[in-house]
């Protein structure tokens, strides 16, 4: 009997209309447009403008357009795992909110919070509840307003990161085709380099932590790229590996779109074409766990049934993993 694997059927994204260029960071920073293009990539990134619009806002429209562009009808859906670090409120989930305003009424959701790595682990999730014979379509979305947590009078932080939001459906399938293999990693030692310090049960907001900032992203650059180019090589040649992939047999290589130096050094080192690359940071920066989906979303039409992707991401904890994904349509 072939095994039951999860497919991804269908994509979809969404980013805000507002634009921020560097041209308006020069303006709220000391940068310059050239500083951010050479040392991360960056043009421009999208913002989520309006008082009370959460990352729910991007998650809602993300997966309106999933559900109309392949004709599923909301009943239908049994599972919803969104993941982000920009949960709406602390409870209810996110998911809860998103299926809720999309007519998702037969479904148990809930949200996953892995930075950036978060879709893959969500996608992961997803796809085994599937495997296991649970649920036969599953909606996983990826989603951040990182705008909502970032300090824009720090130029460390505020050139790199945008709001944005991608998802997309997996369905059973006897093919040979979808979530073909998964390695994932985290090591908690890391969280002292990448984090959000306040709003958690170990310093929950108070005066004194907004003052300080402390509800806003902390990141040390070095160390986190360092541990971003040594893991996500990593884990790509090890799914590659026990899959009997080659470079040759890999269409895609599919990367968190979180600096484009570590995007090209990711690349380098494991002897991959940019060509070959997923890379949309130019556009919309660091959307956390929306950049995955969002690259899918963009580079859907050029996607062909059977093609090999390898997807990738690092993230603040830290975080860590590979995918491999044979296209389904």
């Amino acid at each position: 009997m072939s095994k039951t694997r999860a497919a991804i059927t269908g994509v979809q994204g969404y980013v805000p209309d507002y634009v921020l260029t560097n041209a308006e960071l020069e303006k709220m920073v000391d940068t310059n447009d050239e500083w951010i293009r050479t040392r991360t990539g960056i043009s421009e990134r999208r913002i989520l403008k309006g008082e009370g619009r959460g990352t729910s806002v991007m998650g809602i429209e993300a997966v309106k357009g999933l559900l109309e562009k392949t004709n599923t009808d909301p009943a239908d859906i049994e599972l919803v795992i969104c993941a982000t670090v920009t949960a709406d409120m602390q409870f209810p989930d996110t998911a809860n909110i998103i299926a809720d305003e999309v007519g998702i009424k037969n479904a148990f959701c809930y949200d996953i919070n892995a930075a950036c790595s978060g879709f893959l682990y969500a996608l992961t999730t997803g796809a085994r509840f599937i495997e296991a014979g649970a649920h036969k379509k599953v909606i996983i979305i990826g989603a951040d307003k990182m705008s909502s947590i970032i300090d824009y009078t720090d130029r460390a932080t505020c050139v790199i990161f945008g709001d944005g939001a991608g998802a997309v459906l997996l369905e059973a399938t006897k093919e040979e085709e979808g979530i073909m293999d998964a390695l994932l990693k985290s090591d908690g030692a890391g969280r002292i380099y990448l984090h959000q310090k306040a709003g958690g049960s170990s310093y929950p907001a108070t005066a004194e932590t907004v003052a300080r900032g402390e509800h806003y992203v902390y990141q040390n650059g070095r160390p986190v790229f360092k541990a971003a180019v040594s893991g996500m090589p990593d884990v790509v040649s090890k799914v590659m590996q026990r899959n009997g992939l080659s470079n040759e047999d890999v269409n895609w290589l599919v990367p968190h779109q979180a600096n484009k130096r570590i995007i090209e050094t990711v690349a380098k080192m494991v002897d991959f074409p940019m060509e070959r690359v997923m890379v949309n940071i130019h556009k919309y920066g660091n959307t956390t766990a929306g950049t995955i989906p969002l690259c899918l979303w963009e580079w859907e039409g050029q996607l062909n049934k059977g093609d090999n992707l390898i997807l990738t991401a690092f993230g603040g904890g830290f975080t860590w993993g590979a995918i491999y994904v044979k296209w389904a349509y």
